[in-house]
């Protein structure tokens, strides 16, 4: 999608200045920007960088400590907002599948929307029905979690998101649990949504995925948004330094090179940093 068309596109969230800190960690240093309709964010950078923390201030997941976030135009750092309508039309898949253990696939692809959305549970079946076939899973409806592999187990989860009918799908980092055998039948699934217009806001680390998919990549680091622009721009021919370093290492993993100056400096910031981003590594 250009960014002509994008600039025609209705906006589904706005981020204004956003802030988030764990303590005396600032982890969002002032975060601005929007989400079209239609559009597939990938969001990039090294661990503890405030990936998942500004996925997760979008649906107040986690609390902001300042600026304003808006869905819909509904501003969800409102006090006053019902939080809960906000998320019914945002589906979340995480990093884990969290899956109840106890429910059958179809029953974990239903609860949700007969407590939420107040479906009948011919109705809710149906649209569960309906999901875990789009996500190639017809034939485990019956099966228990424990019985899926765990490449299967987050096609559930995307199933049972996309059965509320979301206006906005949030990932993160959705094949860092997996498998590497197992991550393609994911993001294969991703994809099919994405060519079929979902609103999707992904942080990742599939760097194939963010340069053949994505409408635009933002690269973090240290709180901020440090690149930002088509997948050919950003991953194909990044303009900051910093960007390039992160690409490099991520690009060729065995390449062995000197630490930069550059690199040395932002080891040394953060080294002790509080795992804020939720992802087991404490450096950013």
């Amino acid at each position: 999608m250009s960014a002509s068309q994008l600039a025609n596109r209705e906006v589904v969230v706005d981020v204004v200045d956003l802030k988030k800190s764990f303590g005396d960690n600032e982890v969002l240093k002032g975060i601005s920007g929007q989400i079209h309709r239609g559009e597939v964010i990938c969001v990039i950078g090294p661990s503890g960088s405030g990936k998942s923390t500004l996925l997760r201030c979008l649906n107040l997941l986690e609390q902001p400590t300042g600026g304003n976030v808006f869905v819909e135009g509904v501003e969800v750092t409102d006090p006053d907002c019902d939080i809960d309508k906000v998320r019914a039309d945002m589906g979340m898949v995480f990093q884990q599948f969290n899956l109840f253990p106890h429910l059958t696939v179809l029953e974990n692809c239903t609860i949700g929307q007969m407590v939420v959305r107040k479906r009948s549970k011919s109705d809710a079946e149906a649209k569960a029905r309906e999901n875990l076939l789009r996500v190639g899973l017809a034939d485990k409806e019956g099966a228990y979690p424990g019985q899926l592999s765990g490449g299967q187990q987050q096609r559930v989860a995307i199933a049972r998101a996309l059965s509320m009918d979301p206006e906005l799908m949030l990932f993160d980092e959705p094949t860092s649990a997996l498998d590497p055998e197992l991550v393609g039948d994911v993001l294969s699934v991703m994809r099919k949504l994405a060519s079929e217009g979902m609103t999707m806001f992904v942080v990742t680390h599939e760097m194939a995925f963010a340069r053949d998919v994505a409408d635009r990549v933002i690269f973090m680091d240290g709180g901020y948004i440090v690149e930002e622009g088509a997948p050919d721009q950003v991953i194909g021919n990044p303009q900051h330094q910093r960007t390039k370093t992160f690409l490099d290492r991520v690009l060729n993993p065995t390449k062995v090179g000197q630490i930069g100056a550059e690199d040395e400096a932002h080891a040394a910031r953060h080294q002790s940093v509080p795992d804020a981003d939720g992802d087991g590594d404490s450096r950013p």
